[in-house]
C-alpha cells in the first residue's frame, strides 16, 4: 500500500489550516500537539465482480449507544450494527457518524439531549466492519472539557480512525487518507449544526473541539489540500434541519462551495430523514442518510440505509442505496420486496427539492 509520508502530511494540513485561523480571542487550553497525520489503513479486498480500477465507499448515518441500543456494546460487541454491517464491511471503506462523546465522566453541556459511550464503542464499530468514523457533530462534546479530554485520549489510542475532532483545528480538519489498489482516497468531516457545540467547541488554532462548516475558509482549505494528496476527495457533513426533507439554503451553499473546492462527493446526515441526492456539477451530493443505530423509535422516520459509492480517480461512477428500516430495538435491518421498493422510491423522489441534477454536469 502506498503511503503519504507522515511528516509531509502533517506539515501540509497544519500549514493550510493555520493559514485560515480565525480570531485570537479563545479560551485557554492545554498546549496543542502537532497535527495528527491521517491514518493510512489497509482496506478490505475488492468485492467479487467489482472492476479492478474501482473503489467502493459505503456511508451510513447517525450512530450512538444510548437508551435501547446501549446494551448492544455488551451483548453484541462484534455485531453492534446487526446484519447491515455486512454492507459496510464489504466496501473498501465503510463510514458512519458517531454521534456521541467518548467518555464516562464530565458535566453535561447546557442542552436538551446528551449522548456518551465508553471507548469500547470504537472497538465494536471496527469489529462490525466500519473503517472510519466522524465525530464532527452536535453531540461530540456533550460532556464538556473533561468529556472532550477523554474523547481525545480515546481517539489517540483507537485502532479505528476518527476524524472531525481534535486538540486543535489542524487535527479536527485533517483528512482520513488511505490508498486502495493504487487509488488515493481522502475523507474530511465537519458539522454545520448551529447549536451549543458549534458555538463553544469549534476547534481553533489553540482550542480543542470539532470541525465545522461555519469556518468555511478552513474547510475549503482542507478540501483543497486533500485534493493535492488524493485521487478521490469526500466530505462527510452533519447538517440540515431536523424533520425537513429538503436541504436548507445553508446546505445548498456549502455543497456548491465544496464542489468548487474539488470535492468529488459530499454526503451527510442529521435531519433524521433520508434527503435528496444528485449532482452538483460533477460532484455527487447526498444531503441526508437518516438515523442508523438509534435510541428513539420513529424519530421523524425509521427509514434508513447504506449508501455505496463506486469511485474512480476524480469521479463517482455510481451510487446505490441499500434500504433498511430501524427495528424496535433501534437496529437498522435490511429490507426487501415492497418495503425496499417503497424506501428506494422515496429516496429517489426527494431529488426534486435538492437543487441537484440527476446526472453529472460539465
Amino acid at each position: 500500500m502506498a503511503r503519504v509520508p507522515a511528516l509531509v502530511l502533517a506539515l501540509l494540513v497544519a500549514g493550510v489550516v493555520a493559514g485560515c485561523s480565525g480570531p485570537a480571542a479563545e479560551p485557554s487550553a492545554a498546549p496543542s500537539p502537532a497535527a495528527r497525520p491521517a491514518v493510512l489503513a489497509a482496506p478490505s479486498p475488492r468485492p467479487a465482480g467489482q472492476p479492478a480500477g474501482d473503489v467502493t465507499l459505503a456511508f451510513a448515518g447517525d450512530v450512538h449507544f444510548a437508551g435501547r441500543v446501549a446494551p448492544r456494546l455488551q451483548n453484541h460487541p462484534r455485531d453492534v450494527l446487526g446484519p447491515i454491517g455486512a454492507v459496510l464491511a464489504r466496501a473498501d471503506i465503510g463510514m458512519v457518524n458517531f454521534e456521541s462523546a467518548i467518555t464516562e465522566r464530565g458535566t453535561p453541556e447546557p442542552k436538551q439531549f446528551h449522548f456518551r459511550a465508553p471507548p469500547s464503542a470504537l472497538t465494536a464499530l471496527a469489529a462490525t466492519g466500519v473503517d472510519v468514523v466522524t465525530m464532527a457533530n452536535n453531540h461530540g462534546v456533550d460532556y464538556g472539557t473533561v468529556g472532550l479530554a477523554d474523547t481525545l485520549a480515546a481517539v489517540r489510542t483507537s485502532k479505528l480512525p476518527v476524524i472531525g475532532v481534535g486538540a486543535n483545528a489542524a487535527q479536527a480538519y485533517a483528512p482520513y487518507l488511505t490508498t486502495v489498489r493504487g487509488t488515493r482516497v481522502a475523507i474530511i468531516a465537519a458539522s454545520q449544526i448551529s447549536d451549543r457545540t458549534a458555538v463553544a467547541w469549534t476547534a481553533t488554532t489553540t482550542r480543542p473541539g470539532i470541525a465545522t462548516a461555519f469556518e468555511i475558509d478552513r474547510l475549503v482549505a482542507a478540501v483543497k489540500a486533500a485534493r493535492t494528496l488524493a485521487d478521490v476527495v469526500v466530505v462527510y457533513l452533519h447538517w440540515g434541519t431536523e424533520g425537513q426533507a429538503c436541504p436548507n439554503p445553508a446546505q445548498v451553499t456549502v455543497a456548491r462551495q465544496l464542489a468548487a473546492a474539488g470535492a468529488d462527493a459530499v454526503v451527510g446526515t442529521h435531519a433524521h430523514l433520508l434527503l435528496g441526492a444528485g449532482w452538483q456539477g460533477r460532484t455527487y451530493v447526498a444531503y441526508g442518510l437518516g438515523n442508523f443505530l438509534w435510541w428513539r423509535d420513529d424519530a421523524y422516520s425509521n427509514d434508513t440505509g447504506v449508501l455505496t459509492l463506486r469511485v474512480r480517480p476524480h469521479r463517482v461512477v455510481s451510487a446505490v442505496l441499500t434500504p433498511a428500516r430501524i427495528d424496535d430495538g433501534g437496529v437498522p435491518l435490511p429490507v426487501t420486496g415492497s418495503e425496499a421498493a417503497r424506501i428506494l422510491t422515496k429516496f429517489r423522489g426527494l431529488g426534486g427539492c435538492s437543487h441537484l441534477s440527476p446526472t453529472p454536469q460539465g
